[in-house]
């Protein structure tokens, strides 16, 4: 089975990574870790709701899914950045 490697540039993969969670690592070819993180920010976000009190605000309200995101952002960036000077 061959399995492409892409070399997007960093910034673009940050910016990917902002947007959707799990899509920059998609970007650079690490496909399983992405639909990991992306499946954790889900669950967290679905687990925080159910649990939050219900005063809690909306960043309260899915603070664990937002927790996972904001983890999987400098993540992806870090792997496109390592991948660039590989490749070069």
């Amino acid at each position: 089975m061959r399995v492409f490697r892409l070399n997007p540039d960093p910034l673009f993969v940050l910016a990917t990574a902002i947007v959707l969670p799990g899509m920059g690592h998609v970007l650079t070819g690490r496909a399983n870790r992405g639909l990991g993180f992306a499946a954790f920010t889900v669950v967290g976000a679905w687990l925080t709701t159910h649990f939050a009190a219900p005063d809690a605000s909306m960043i309260g309200r899915h603070a664990a899914g937002l927790f996972v995101w904001a983890l999987s952002i400098p993540d992806a960036y870090r792997g496109a950045k390592l991948r660039s000077t590989q490749a070069a």
